[in-house]
C-alpha cells in the first residue's frame, strides 16, 4: 500500500511551509483458521499399523505415537495433530491412501479447532 502524504499549511495563508508527513498504514493479516486431524478406532486395523502411521505421516516418535495409538483404542478418537487447512487435508488424504494401499478400514477426519 503506497504512503499518504499530507501537507502541513501555515495560517498565514502563503502556502506551503515545506513540511511533509508520511504515514504508512499497516495490512493487518488475519491468522489462518487451524484444524486437527484425528484418527478414529476401528476393530480390524492393527494397533502397530496405526503406530506406524502416526511415526510416518506426523513425525511422531515410538513413545508418543504409541500414547495416541492407546488413545484411539480406548476412546474412539485421537488427534495427531493441529494444522492449517491444506496441510491437515493433505494429511488425511496420504493416511486414507495409505490405508486402503494397506487393505486396513482406519480413518482419518478432520475438524475446524
Amino acid at each position: 500500500m503506497a504512503p499518504r502524504l499530507a501537507k502541513n499549511e501555515d495560517d498565514s495563508g502563503d502556502g506551503d511551509t515545506g513540511t511533509v508527513v508520511v504515514t504508512k498504514t499497516k495490512p493487518k493479516t488475519k491468522r489462518p483458521n487451524m484444524y486437527r486431524v484425528l484418527l478414529l478406532n476401528d476393530d480390524y486395523t492393527p494397533m502397530e499399523f496405526v503406530v506406524h502411521v502416526l511415526e510416518r505421516f506426523f513425525q511422531k516418535n515410538l513413545e508418543d505415537a504409541t500414547r495416541i495409538m492407546l488413545h484411539v483404542h480406548h476412546h474412539g478418537v485421537g488427534e495427531c495433530g493441529v494444522f492449517t487447512y491444506e496441510v491437515a487435508e493433505t494429511k488425511v488424504t496420504q493416511v486414507m491412501d495409505f490405508a486402503r494401499k494397506h487393505q486396513h478400514p482406519l480413518q482419518c477426519v478432520m475438524e475446524k479447532k
